[in-house]
Parts: C-alpha cells; sequence; structure tokens
C-alpha cells in the first residue's frame, strides 16, 4: 500500500474544518436567515439581538472548542497508540481521565454530601471549582502513573497499571454516587456525557490558549515517537533514552487529556478512532506526516459530531459522548477488520 501525497489531503481536510465551522455556524436548533447571520459575523448590529447572542455566544464558542478538544484528544491518542503499540490504546488508557472524573466527583458529589449544597450549583464559581477539581485529578493520576513509568519496564505492565487506577477511581466514584443526593448524581451524569458548549467567553478563550501552547511541544517529540515504532531495542541502539522519551510522550498526552477534560467533560472515541482514520486516509506510519494529519482529522471529526449533536429536529442538543461513540465504534471496527484482513 503505497502513501498518498500528504500536501493535497492537508489541503482537503483544511477546508473540510472551514466548510464544518460555517456549517456548525449556520446550522443549529434556531432557524436563523442565512443573511441575517453573515450580516452578524461581519458585525453589523442591526440584527436582532438573540440571534447575536446565539451566533456569537453560542454557535461560535461551540465549533472553536470543537476544533481545539478534537485536535487535542487525537494528538494524545495517537501519543498513546504509538508509547504502547496497541491499536486499542487511547487518551483515557493510563486512567488520567478517570482522575479528572473523581476530581469533578468530589465537587459535586461529595461537597453536597458533606455541606448540604453541591459546588457545581454555585454558579461560575460551581464551573470554576469543576474545572479545577478536573485538572487536579487527572494531573494526581498522571503523576503517578510517571512515578510507576520510572520503576516498570514493560508498556504492557504500566498499561495494566493505568487501567487498574481507572477501575479504583469509578470504584470511589460509584460509593459517592451511592451516598449523594439524586440531584447531584444527575449534574455528575450530565458532566460526564461530555458538551462542546460549557466553554464560552473567557473560559473558552483560556481554552484555546491553553491548546495552542500544548499542542507544539506534541509535535517536537515527532522524531522520537518515530523511534519508538521500531521497538525498545532498536529506539536504544539508535541512541534514544526510552524511558525518558516514555515519560515525554505521556506527560504531553496527559497534560491535552487532563484540559480538555476539564473543559468539555470526559469526550470517548475521538482519541481512539482519528489515529487509525488517519492512518487509513494518508497510509503511513510517518509521525511526520500523521501527527498534523491527526490533528485535522480530530478537529473536523469533532466539527461534525457536533453538527450532529444539535441537528434540527432536537429539542436542545444530544450528548456528544454518544454522537462521538456512534462515529468512532464503527471507524475503530471497520478499520482494524481491514487491517486484520
Amino acid at each position: 500500500m503505497t502513501m498518498r501525497r500528504p500536501l493535497p489531503l492537508t489541503v482537503l481536510l483544511t477546508a473540510v474544518i472551514a466548510l464544518l465551522f460555517l456549517v456548525n455556524v449556520f446550522i443549529g436548533t434556531v432557524r436563523i436567515p442565512m443573511t441575517d447571520i453573515c450580516r452578524i459575523l461581519a458585525g453589523d448590529d442591526g440584527v436582532s439581538e438573540i440571534w447575536r447572542n446565539i451566533v456569537l455566544k453560542s454557535r461560535v464558542p461551540q465549533a472553536l472548542t470543537a476544533i481545539a478538544a478534537g485536535a487535542g484528544l487525537s494528538v494524545a491518542g495517537l501519543q498513546m497508540q504509538t508509547v504502547f503499540r496497541n491499536p486499542l490504546a487511547g487518551p483515557s488508557v493510563l486512567g488520567i481521565s478517570s482522575g479528572a472524573s473523581l476530581g469533578v466527583a468530589f465537587v459535586v458529589l461529595l461537597s453536597g454530601s458533606l455541606g448540604g449544597v453541591a459546588l457545581s450549583r454555585m454558579g461560575y464559581i460551581g464551573d470554576v471549582a469543576m474545572s479545577v477539581a478536573a485538572i487536579a485529578g487527572s494531573l494526581a493520576v498522571m503523576s503517578l502513573i510517571l512515578y510507576v513509568a520510572q520503576r516498570v519496564r514493560g508498556n504492557v505492565t504500566l498499561l495494566i497499571i493505568g487501567v487498574m487506577i481507572g477501575y479504583l477511581a469509578n470504584a470511589i466514584i460509584g460509593v459517592l454516587k451511592f451516598f449523594s443526593a439524586e440531584e447531584d448524581v444527575k449534574a455528575y451524569v450530565v458532566w460526564g456525557l461530555g458538551s462542546f458548549a460549557r466553554v464560552s467567553g473567557d473560559a473558552m478563550m483560556l481554552f484555546i490558549v491553553l491548546m495552542i501552547i500544548l499542542l507544539p511541544p506534541a509535535f517536537l517529540l515527532v522524531k522520537t515517537m518515530n523511534l519508538m515504532l521500531l521497538g525498545d531495542d532498536y529506539a536504544r541502539n539508535l541512541g534514544l533514552n526510552v524511558r525518558r522519551s516514555r515519560t515525554l510522550v505521556i506527560v504531553s498526552s496527559g497534560v491535552l487529556v487532563a484540559i480538555v477534560t476539564a473543559y468539555c467533560g470526559p469526550i470517548m472515541f475521538v482519541g481512539l478512532a482519528v489515529p487509525h482514520l488517519c492512518r487509513a486516509i494518508f497510509r503511513t506510519s510517518d509521525h511526520r506526516i500523521l501527527m498534523p494529519g491527526t490533528m485535522l482529522t480530530g478537529a473536523a471529526l469533532a466539527l461534525l459530531c457536533n453538527l450532529i449533536a444539535r441537528i434540527p429536529g432536537f429539542e436542545g442538543a444530544l450528548p456528544v459522548n454518544s454522537v462521538t461513540a456512534l462515529v468512532g465504534a464503527p471507524v475503530v471496527a471497520v478499520i482494524l477488520f481491514k487491517r486484520r484482513k
């Protein structure tokens, strides 16, 4: 199977992202004339204030958040699949997403049980508290994983430990749910369904700035990841410090997952499906091509899922995780089946 030319495909993916972004802005549960949306985007103040708020404070931030989250999760998924040389490894494989969920569970469930009123019901303060708790939980689990990674040689052992940490976090969350009020459990479940709509205003700008800062270091690891594909022995013979490189890739992936989960909730299947989809599109294992390709493909897929979640005819919006699973699971199944054949 010969590699496809990367430049035309990259240009095509960029054009698809631009098109999907515009479709996300123009289409939603509320019907707004296309001419009025164009006037709003052009800065015309003579359009209905309600429509201006829908476009500028809901649709545009949602689309930008989907682009950033999709790109970050996809790059993190590619890094995990490379470092573990496992096609089923994803951003949540080391329990980092479970750590974020545990942090939010403490804010939503434990604070309600102990204090009578959950922090999640305190408006802006609650939103900030949930984001901080998610980041803290993710980074705590990542620190534990890094500690273990310094003392464990095999990737399989580290993978199993990560999965066990995820199970442990889910067990603690289950206990907290059992002792929490029904309203707090519902708030936690809603957060766990994932959404690109939670981020707006200053929070959206901060999220995008963080992703712009965090994605370039992942590109600096491209050469390292290409060497890791050869196996530990070959990589070591070529002068690569395997243990340090593994740690750097895990840190890069873990921080990306932590930030996306903190702002959008645990978004499933994007990080798992997109690297496979990108390999099938470009027909290569070279990370110099896969890394930018995965980032663009992830952004496009996230925009598509966000569009499906807000498709006209539904009251409100579908949970993003339901849509990403519907789109991502068949993609992974088909690609793995074709590789098997």
